[in-house]
């Protein structure tokens, strides 16, 4: 695990870091890595990139923690016009729904006074039924371990009505072993990813290999379930682990896929989509992209490197 990890974590929810970072010039080239652009015009330019490629794309509107009645309603106003575009690219389907959104609970309305799980929940309703009507999945993105069972109380509510809707647990919580049992069942879709944000010891394995352990295990259950696993992660390991079990429970590319991140790994990615399987991009795009950017420094070394390189190449 990063070593810097908590210090950088710690930037993230930092306003005056933030206020230093956005300023500076080389900053741009760093967020360019890693978001596909601020506006939807310079997204789809990406993504038919991405699609061309014979990769799958999940897109993300960035912007959390909305305190806003009218933001919220924005974000999903945002949505739907973003699920209207990625319709017109999808003209066929062969392994999975070639397009996604991935929607936080937090940016439609979650930590709204009084109401607030309530008015996300309808947000997140009315997203997934223009994604129904259009052909593309919602995939409900984890965030820190506060909202987790307001997320998952949201996902449960509404799979009633549409059961692909998709979750994404992380394994570095002690609690996603049973989150996995309880949400892989018959045409359910799972994200597994490692976890990203600054989490107590008493919710969270806090070392690397701890981690690793329990995605291990967390991933065993889904490729033994039911459902539609979907394995995100760069960690080659854990790439050859989510292909070992795949085979020993009989699953095609056709029943599980690999996720990873725009801007990172971009070789595996065209190896693994060359190869046969589902390979689904993380595709960030807008203004509201610091958080995302300083999680994703935190995660690996080699983002930060990456990062202080750039800062040294401009000074």
């Amino acid at each position: 695990m990063n070593p810097l990890r908590p210090v950088i974590l710690a930037a993230s929810a930092s306003p005056r870091m933030q206020r230093i970072l956005t300023g500076m010039p080389v900053t741009a080239e760093i967020v360019r890595r890693f978001v596909a652009g601020e506006g939807r015009d310079e997204l789809i330019a990406v993504v038919r990139e991405l699609l061309a490629s014979r990769r799958l794309i999940s897109v993300d509107f960035l912007g959390e923690n909305t305190t806003d009645r009218a933001q919220a309603e924005a974000t999903a106003a945002e949505y739907l016009s973003l699920i209207n575009d990625l319709a017109a690219l999808n003209g066929f389907r062969d392994i999975a729904a070639r397009t996604e959104v991935s929607v936080k609970m937090s940016a439609l309305g979650q930590a709204l006074p009084a109401d607030g799980p309530a008015i996300a929940t309808e947000n997140l309703r009315i997203v997934c039924t223009k994604a129904a009507q259009a052909g593309v999945w919602v995939t409900v993105d984890a965030e820190d371990h506060t909202t987790t069972e307001a997320t998952l109380a949201a996902v449960r509510t509404l799979r009633a009505e549409f059961p692909w809707l998709g979750a994404v647990l992380q394994a570095y919580l002690h609690r996603t072993e049973a989150d996995c049992r309880e949400l892989s069942g018959p045409g359910s879709r799972i994200r597994l990813c490692k976890g990203a944000y600054r989490e107590p010891h008493t919710v969270a394995y806090q070392r690397s290999a701890e981690v690793n352990d329990s995605y291990l295990r967390c991933l065993e259950i889904l490729m033994g379930g039911d459902g539609y696993p979907m394995v995100a992660t760069h960690d080659p390991v854990l790439i050859l682990a989510a292909e070992r079990l795949a085979t020993e429970t009989g699953r095609g590319p056709d029943r599980f896929e690999h996720q990873m991140l725009y801007g990172i790994r971009d070789p595996e990615q065209l190896r693994l989509a060359a190869a046969g399987n589902a390979m689904r991009v993380y595709v960030p795009y807008g203004s509201q992209w610091y958080g995302y950017l300083t999680r994703r420094l935190a995660e690996r070394p080699a983002n930060l490197t990456f990062f202080l390189r750039a800062l040294v190449s401009k000074s």
